[in-house]
């Protein structure tokens, strides 16, 4: 049997050319903030005007896919103009190309419905021509609610800041019952202001006639003369029934558009639903997971009011001589310095300001009072130490604290602790998880702010008082 013969390789030959393996190109997306612009404007001349007023929405990567990226697109740009006269939105969507690279091709209009709904038109045209047709939508549609002013007699606008006084000359607030259709029709308007510009929020229940619509609003002469009713911001509140015959009033939203902010027009609106806690003797008024930004006005309003309450005095003083008295920094328990329970009932009864709210305002009350605050600062800082580590542990506002006492077990070391409620008055100290090295500091930063705030509010207060 003859073997197979081996063919020889020719050295002079080309090697074969090794096949090359191509790796798909995968879209990593673009997120909605990095080529998204949102842009207010008043007039169909600040439409792509360089000195248009760019808002900065609080997150725009929610309405997007569950990443919060758009796919799909090269060299995409989104600018929207919403219209303060109308609240129309036009968006302008350019891009180079679009190819699927693995994840789709975002549908652009689906997710700016999300948004705007159907206050979203498609024809720039329509857009622009709705600042002419639609210039008296605003005043057409708060013409049934009721206008409030705020009270001059109770001394708040006579003595008031400059801000206060320039924001009051010419705006008035408009109530109105959200279930009707007017209201409904303008907060419906509002809600993709809402979206873009408060953290966390989501639309009220217009068809829930317990809703209430406070609408702060300034008529201005358009270029032509023509007189406009233009929205600065708005607040929605919740009226609850309160046994036996009254109502409590839960603040639910609150915005002022971003071009009138911090030129005391959210304070002046503040005020507005004070007054009305008071006038109409409500239980009280709370407000529903409040902003930090908004909580420091809301405690310079609530502080502008108990300065001048005179039952208050007695108490601040009496707080303010027991911090003088001795070195509590020293000491191993450290008393709350709560105000009687008759004061916070009073303020309750006259000032509609919860318990809550007004035992954050009691602790600057104290700053205030100290006189030189240097020399009680330590002192001072001891006792916000000594509320926030309580605070930590769900102590209840100051009243009735737990108390953390380790004892022996042979079960679990971690463990090894029974905590018990005190009584009111009672020492309650608060032994912390020693295995957490870090908690010390934590409460250490934690102080550090709140002492800070204290300042930043004793300092508006005093500067400019109501």
């Amino acid at each position: 049997m003859g073997q197979k013969q081996q063919s020889t390789a020719d050295p002079t030959a080309e090697p074969k050319k090794r096949r090359r393996v191509g790796f798909f190109n995968l879209d990593s997306g673009i997120e909605a903030k990095d080529c998204i612009k949102v842009y207010l404007v008043s007039s169909k001349e600040e439409v792509g005007s360089p000195d248009s007023f760019c808002i900065d929405p609080v997150d725009l990567n929610s309405f997007f896919d569950e990443d919060g990226k758009i796919y799909g697109y090269q060299g995409l740009k989104i600018t929207i103009w919403v219209s303060s006269i109308s609240f129309h939105a036009y968006a302008d969507i350019t891009f180079e190309s679009t190819s699927d690279g693995g994840k789709g091709i975002t549908d652009l209009k689906a997710a700016l419905q999300r948004i705007f709904a159907e206050t979203l038109v498609e024809s720039k045209v329509d857009f622009l021509q709705a600042f002419s047709t639609g210039s008296n939508l605003i005043g057409s549609m708060i013409s049934s609610g009721e206008i409030l002013k705020l009270k001059a007699s109770n001394g708040r606008v006579t003595d008031c800041n400059s801000d206060l006084k320039a924001a009051i000359s010419d705006v008035e607030v408009v109530r109105m019952v959200v279930g009707k259709t007017a209201a409904g029709h303008l907060y419906s308007c509002l809600i993709p202001l809402v979206l873009l510009l408060v953290d966390g929020s989501s639309p009220i229940d217009v068809s829930d006639p317990s809703w209430e619509l406070y609408v702060l609003t300034q008529k201005k002469p358009d270029q032509q003369g023509e007189i406009q009713c233009r929205v600065l911001g708005f607040s929605a509140i919740y009226r609850f029934y309160h046994y036996p015959d009254s109502s409590r009033l839960r603040l639910g939203q609150i915005l002022v558009l971003p071009p009138y902010q911090r030129k005391g027009y959210g304070r002046y609106l503040m005020e507005v639903l004070n007054d009305v806690a008071v006038s109409e003797d409500v239980y009280d008024l709370t407000v529903e997971e409040p902003l930090d930004y908004f909580q420091h006005v809301r405690t310079c309003v609530d502080l502008s009011h108990l300065l001048v309450f005179d039952p208050i005095q007695h108490a601040v003083s009496s707080a303010v001589s027991r911090l003088k008295q001795g070195k509590l920094s020293k000491k191993i328990h450290i008393p709350r310095f709560m105000p009687p329970s008759s004061v916070i009932d009073d303020i309750r009864r006259s000032l509609k300001i919860n318990k809550k709210q007004f035992l954050n305002c009691w602790e600057v009350l104290i700053y205030l009072g100290l006189d030189p605050v240097d020399k009680y600062m330590e002192d001072f800082v001891s006792i916000i130490s000594s509320r926030v580590m309580g605070d930590i542990i769900g102590k209840d506002s100051g009243t009735n604290g737990k108390r953390v006492i380790e004892v022996p077990s042979d079960y679990d070391k971690e463990m090894a602790f029974v905590m018990y409620r005190s009584q009111v008055g009672e020492a309650s100290d608060v032994q912390m998880d020693e295995n957490q090295t870090n908690q010390e500091e934590q409460l250490r930063q934690l102080v550090d702010e709140r002492v800070k705030e204290i300042k930043s509010i004793a300092q508006k207060v005093t500067g400019h008082r109501v």
